[in-house]
């Protein structure tokens, strides 16, 4: 099996599909690795480091590979589509693979016959946590969301006792405690803040207290939670409600981190306006849904702008800021589910549409859209 390495092209995207210890790790399993010429470069690995790991670092390698990894989606550029470079028939691995929204897309993975598997709809079971690409990116966002918002405030994180006097600890509230909520959670505390969660499933309030924070929620008359463990939507009493209490808490806090997303809908509004009016002046916010239509009504994505007197930040892409970290990690996942789907035996590329994992994360198969609308 050849699989290739491709370069990212989107706009301010650092990380890449494979690093040097997992193109490693695909040779010694027998699959022949190439990397595009400056694949890795922007996440700190060079094309030497590629070589020594096994692989050619070839662009023409494209037209011979049986599978492609990537991280973003394929875009055009100027004239021609990034997927009408690969060859006829490939497998493509990359991350929001969504061709029932974008029509040229589908159009392409049909007349190429291509096998695309977006590795963000790889479902929450315990045999496919090592290759869970969402909670791995999740992690990275909670913890430079914290860094963002220390820089931001303008104010200590911790208690510090000085001879002028005591200086108290900022008070950060994180709404939403799925991975990258917690990990805001553990990197406020680490930073001494005092730090509160909120979120409208009950069973996190354990693993909030467990990192010191202090819990808060609305009284459980729903479930709030699907059947993969994500968050879901509510009915509109236990939204107003929810509101409600996260206004209260809004009041008394320096930084508000916010995380909470629905998968493959609109981020839940949170944070209205008049909210963010009620705030101390001086205090932030820090989006962490904004490329979902933000959880803050007043977040505009990719910016950082002040209303009334709160600083509001709209970071895309965060974890491209940390892309050495986050691109080992996600080459990782990509490993995992790259062998998932390997058979050694034949040496080739073989998806199974029975796997549960394979079945939730393929959209694409030999001409024809297997997701449904």
């Amino acid at each position: 099996m050849r699989a290739f390495v491709s370069k990212e092209v989107a706009g301010g995207e650092k990380r890449v599909a494979a690093v040097p210890a997992t193109v490693e790790k695909m040779v010694k399993a027998g699959v022949e690795v190439s990397v595009e010429p400056g694949a890795g470069l922007a996440a700190g690995f060079a094309d030497a480091e590629y070589r020594e790991a096994g692989a050619e670092v070839d662009a023409g390698s494209l037209e011979r590979a049986d599978v492609v990894l990537k991280v973003q989606a394929p875009l055009r550029l100027d004239n021609r589509h990034e997927l009408d470079r690969l060859p006829e028939g490939a497998a493509l691995i990359a991350l929001g693979l969504r061709p029932r929204t974008d029509a040229e897309l589908s159009h392409k993975l049909r007349e190429r016959r291509i096998t695309a598997l977006s590795l963000d709809l790889i479902p929450r079971i315990a045999r496919a946590q090592d290759m869970d690409v969402l909670s791995s990116m999740a992690n990275i966002a909670g913890y430079k969301s914290v860094l963002l918002a220390a820089n931001a405030l303008g104010k200590f994180f911790p208690m510090l006792m000085t001879a002028a006097g005591t200086v108290l600890p900022a008070k950060v509230f994180v709404l939403g405690a799925g991975v990258a909520g917690l990990q805001a959670i553990a990197t406020a505390r680490r930073l001494g803040a005092l730090v509160t969660g909120f979120d409208i499933r009950p069973a996190v309030k354990e693993q909030v207290e467990s990192l010191g924070a202090r819990f808060v929620a609305v009284a459980a008359e729903e479930q709030a939670e699907d059947t993969k463990g994500y968050a879901k939507e509510v009915s509109a009493d236990a939204a107003r409600k929810e509101r409600e209490l996260v206004a209260e808490e809004l009041k008394a806090s320096d930084v508000c981190i916010t995380t909470a997303l629905v998968p493959e809908k609109r981020a839940p509004l949170l944070v209205t306006g008049e909210m963010v009016k009620a705030m101390r002046t001086g205090s932030v916010i820090v989006d962490l849904a904004a490329e979902q239509g933000g959880n803050c009504e007043l977040t505009e994505p990719g910016k950082e702008i002040v209303r009334h007197g709160v600083r509001i930040l709209g970071p895309v892409n965060l974890v491209s800021s940390m892309a050495f970290q986050a691109s080992q990690l996600y080459a990782r996942n990509v490993l995992n589910f790259l062998l998932h789907l390997y058979d050694r035996q034949g040496r080739k590329i073989a998806v199974d549409g029975g796997d549960e994992i394979v079945k939730a994360c393929l959209v694409a198969r030999g001409g024809e859209l297997a997701q449904p609308d």
